[in-house]
């Protein structure tokens, strides 16, 4: 996946593609979080956040590591 998004957004300028990189991964997380207490796989989607957010920041590739080890 992570292949995928990086060609993907290949043509674009590094702070254009950490600006899209961080509001589709903040997306991301904070559905998570709202299905943590509506009906879906809440957990799931946070991790697909912070893989999303991983593939430019290191803080979300710390957090991405940490919940691999306890899952």
């Amino acid at each position: 996946m992570t292949n995928r998004l990086r060609r993907w957004l290949a043509p674009l300028p590094p702070m254009v593609r950490r600006i899209l990189i961080l509001l589709i991964g903040s997306t991301v997380l904070v559905v998570g979080i709202l299905l943590l207490v509506l009906p879906g796989p809440g957990i799931l989607v946070i991790v697909v956040g912070l893989a999303i957010l991983a593939t430019e920041f290191a803080w979300a590739e710390a957090l991405l590591a940490a919940a691999r080890e306890r899952a």
